[in-house]
């Protein structure tokens, strides 16, 4: 059986994981048999926001560990207790947290920093060629992770402007429509759109159910 660990950066799209790109990340899994492990780190949100009004609400903190807990049920372990070679592939959902608990890029763009446990775990996947997944905005995190490593070829659609601080950071990245993924086999590295684009839960679905595909058939192809 394959084994995927998937990270998830919290809970809701303004401020933690995107839930409806992680719950379709799962079943996508899930229906592919795969086994899978979710994680995230031990820190504090960046800030809460209220997902009715998209404000920040002063004051109020969360535990990014704490509210992925909630989208996986409770089954999720803390990011230092995540080991590469217990895996067959990665995966990172998209959402706001991406961007603002597990780098700054919400923040400081191409000149974002990532956390330093993240940051190590995606070097040393690609660097041992185990096969990484990235929805939505986990493109741009990658790029920074590995901005002095490889160029690999990325996407989060047709954003002009998000595309352009992919390449900045070092990244190729390549157009591609919101229900197909792109798929980088020499780096082993599939991504998909998702909300980067404004496309109905459909054909996110779609692009999501391919990136995962092609993820878990690159773990039947030898590393070099």
């Amino acid at each position: 059986m394959v084994r995927v660990a998937v990270c998830l950066a919290g809970c809701g799209y303004l401020d933690g994981a995107e839930i409806r790109e992680a719950v379709l990340v799962l079943l996508a899994l899930d229906r592919a048999a795969a086994e899978v492990q979710c994680f995230a780190p031990d820190v504090e949100q960046m800030h809460v926001v209220d997902h009715r009004s998209g404000e920040v609400v002063p004051g109020e903190t969360r535990n990014v560990l704490t509210e992925a807990a909630r989208i996986a049920r409770g089954d999720i372990v803390a990011l230092d207790q995540v080991r590469l070679e217990d895996f067959d592939a990665l995966v990172f959902p998209g959402g706001f947290g991406v961007a603002k608990n597990l780098c700054d890029f919400a923040v400081r763009g191409s000149d974002c920093s990532v956390h330093p446990g993240v940051q190590e775990l995606l070097r040393s996947a690609v660097a041992a060629g185990l096969p990484l997944g990235l929805v939505c905005i986990a493109p741009a995190l990658a790029a920074a992770a590995l901005r002095d490593g490889p160029k690999v070829s990325l996407t989060i659609g047709a954003d002009a402007g998000t595309a352009a601080a992919l390449e900045a950071m070092g990244a190729a990245h390549v157009d591609t429509a919101v229900d197909q993924a792109h798929c980088d086999r020499a780096h082993r590295v599939v991504s998909t759109p998702a909300y980067m684009c404004d496309a109905p839960l459909a054909r996110i679905a779609d692009g999501i159910e391919q990136m995962v595909s092609e993820l878990l058939a690159l773990t039947t192809v030898p590393r070099s």
